[in-house]
């Protein structure tokens, strides 16, 4: 009997048959595993919450407002710098300066004491001058420079002149700042010269041992005051 086809042909389709099944088992069975994506974590992508953000510029350092010259209490000294200003009227208007007499003047007053008063106290001294020429004078006083406060140590210390006062500064470490007493001082009677308003001036009793040993308030100075130690 004889088949219907050759042999080589035979072989051939056998073969091609082979190679599709095997192409088939290839497509339906599992793929290669490929290999993992890591993802980005979030501290690569962002800054994370406990990260500070960098300033803006409204935050960035700016510089300190500087702080009010002189306290509502000062008392003008010599030397110290005024602006004066009396509403709608520019010839009272002056920037002045406290002679060492401790007095200003302006056009129509004249002289008027400056020195030992407040810019408060001053300003209602000009408005009383000032009512002559004005049923309803506004005035303003404002302190633009001041000197150094200081006060004065004369007698027998060891090193009388002339000291800045610089926060608060007590007649004992005023005494101290001084040098102490000489020899032949007198602790129990010291006087200490202090200015008032107007001109007015007081003279106030110390005693520096009662002063050491806590007895009585303490006293501290002033811008001018003279303490005297017989």
């Amino acid at each position: 009997m004889k088949l219907p086809f050759s042999a080589p042909l035979s072989l051939a389709i056998l073969l091609s048959t082979a190679g599709l099944v095997a192409g088939a088992s290839s497509q339906t069975g599992p793929s290669a595993p490929r290999p993992a994506q890591t993802a980005p974590r979030p501290a690569d992508t962002a800054p994370s919450a406990s990260t500070p953000a960098a300033p803006s510029a409204d935050q960035t350092a700016r510089p300190a407002a500087p702080s009010v010259a002189t306290a509502a209490d000062y008392r003008l000294v010599a030397g110290d710098k005024l602006r004066i200003e009396v509403y709608r009227d520019a010839q009272l208007s002056q920037s002045l300066q406290v002679r060492p007499d401790g007095k200003i003047t302006l056009p129509l007053i004249g002289d008027i004491k400056a020195e030992g008063r407040t810019s408060t106290e001053l300003r209602d001294a000009l408005v009383a001058a000032l009512k002559e020429y004005n049923t309803n004078p506004v005035v303003t006083v404002i302190v633009v420079e001041t000197v150094p406060p200081v006060f004065y140590v004369m007698g027998e210390v060891n090193t009388p002149g002339t000291f800045e006062i610089k926060g608060q500064v007590s007649a004992v470490q005023a005494l101290a700042m001084a040098g102490g007493f000489k020899d032949f001082a007198k602790p129990k009677s010291i006087r200490i010269l202090r200015k008032g308003a107007a001109g007015s001036q007081q003279s106030l009793p110390f005693n520096y041992k009662d002063a050491t040993e806590g007895k009585g308030s303490a006293v501290y100075m002033q811008a001018g005051d003279t303490i005297i130690v017989p």
